[in-house]
């Protein structure tokens, strides 16, 4: 996908405590051409709201009151009837310690977005998680996008559990 992409059809679910920030991304969005977005407060309205909306990307803000936005990621990966299991999550936060993005990561995040943001970074942002095309793993422990990004030749030891599945969406 490049920056032309056209995301104007897309459904997009903002999940953001914090009604300033909240405001921001929705008029980013609808300035970037997308009309059907919905917004929840927190993780657990987050996940009453997908049940009725077939969201094609959240958009889910790290640190809120309730259930924060890694455990709302990790709820969304972990219910195997879920019709949002393969949600692309973008996380947004002013936190980017290290560890922080790791435990992101292990919830099944897609992608992060730093605070402050404009509207390129979260185009770009949008387009790549969009257009990414990596598998998801299913093992006991994680269920997410495989978080290997580059695809190289490796001849060491497959540390992943040999009951890791990768899934493919869509295939």
């Amino acid at each position: 996908m490049t920056e032309k992409t056209d995301i104007s059809r897309l459904r997009i679910l903002i999940v953001e405590d914090n009604v300033h920030f909240s405001t921001l991304l929705l008029s980013i969005l609808q300035a970037l051409g997308v009309e059907n977005i919905e917004e929840a407060r927190d993780g657990s309205e987050a996940l009453e709201v997908l049940k009725g909306y077939p969201a094609d990307l959240a958009i889910v803000d790290w640190k809120m009151d309730g259930i924060d936005g890694v455990e709302c990621a990790r709820l969304i990966r972990a219910d195997n009837e879920s019709p949002s299991r393969f949600l692309p999550i973008i996380m947004v936060t002013g936190y980017t310690e290290k560890k922080l993005i790791g435990d992101a990561l292990d919830a099944g995040v897609n992608d992060f977005l730093a605070k402050p943001i404009s509207a390129r970074s979260l185009m770009s942002r949008i387009t790549s998680v969009l257009s990414e095309s990596r598998p998801f793993v299913d093992v006991d422990s994680y269920f997410g996008p495989d978080r290997r990004r580059r695809r190289v030749m490796f001849s060491g030891v497959e540390r992943r559990s040999k009951k890791a599945v990768l899934i493919h969406p869509g295939k």
